[in-house]
């Protein structure tokens, strides 16, 4: 899954997808990466200043039907907590809703079921969209990972979404001290063996920053690393900003695992 930031102010690239000709040429190069998914974004993750429904829906919903036209076969997922952007979105092309902040709208995964797009549910902690944790605490951080998202998940069913088409995501950094995403990275295979596919969000997250004492443009070693736990504690879909890089550590973990041949093995057959 690439990550395509429809905003001036993005955490990693700092806007340089917010002009729509960048933004589209992004599309096209994550693509001819191997991207399978893009996922579009019109709010950043951090606090700052306040952007509107309108403002949100104004910067995604005429590039997803952009990117829907030029890829008519792409899965198209959008990065929102709103009900009114997610109908906007999903109207205009997208398959799948990437609810990062846990539910805050209780009225999205109904949106998500009128349409028959997929949804993300993914653990927040409970704290408001756009906040950052404050002195966050848990008894328990995978079992309240559990609680919450298989919660989500359950509901999401009831109200009409199709089970195949859910993920659950433990959302590093969300609700999250840096010793919590470490743990929920380590136990991941808890998350697994629920049976639903698990997805994970790691690029040059602030736990890969201050675990190795790294800057946000000097954490693409440690998004790898974590990456390839991830993967081989079953994780399914990767939310990346370097397509290629995690293409090939997916490819290998792969691999190692018997999964997958490699791509050309002639040493010591030849």
């Amino acid at each position: 899954m690439a990550v395509i930031n429809r905003t001036p102010d993005s955490f990693y690239d700092r806007g340089a997808t917010w002009d729509e000709a960048a933004a589209m040429e992004r599309v096209h190069a994550v693509v001819a990466e191997g991207a399978d998914i893009v996922d579009i974004g019109g709010v950043p993750a951090a606090p700052g200043a306040e952007v509107t429904i309108a403002e949100e829906i104004r910067r995604t919903v005429p590039f997803v039907a952009a990117v829907r036209t030029a890829y008519p076969q792409l899965v198209i997922s959008v990065d929102t907590w709103r009900h009114q952007s997610a109908r906007e979105l999903l109207a205009a092309g997208a398959d799948l809703v990437n609810d990062t902040w846990g539910c805050w709208d209780k009225r999205l995964p109904e949106v998500a079921a009128e349409f028959g797009a997929g949804l993300i549910c993914s653990h927040a902690g409970g704290v408001p969209p756009r906040t950052r944790p404050h002195r966050v605490e848990y008894d328990d951080v995978m079992a309240d990972v559990l609680r919450r998202t298989l919660a989500l998940a359950d509901r999401a069913v009831a109200i009409g979404v199709d089970p195949a088409r859910i993920l659950i995501d433990p959302a590093h950094d969300f609700g999250k001290n840096t010793w919590h995403s470490l743990e929920v990275t380590r136990r991941l295979g808890e998350m697994v063996a629920t049976g639903w596919p698990v997805l994970v969000s790691l690029s040059h997250k602030d736990f890969i920053g201050e675990t190795l004492n790294a800057e946000r443009n000097e954490r693409l070693v440690g998004t790898l690393a974590t990456t390839s736990v991830c993967a081989w504690l079953g994780a399914r879909v990767f939310r990346a900003h370097q397509v290629t890089q995690t293409r090939q550590v997916l490819d290998m973990v792969s691999a190692i695992r018997g999964e997958l041949a490699p791509a050309r093995a002639v040493r010591g057959l030849a």
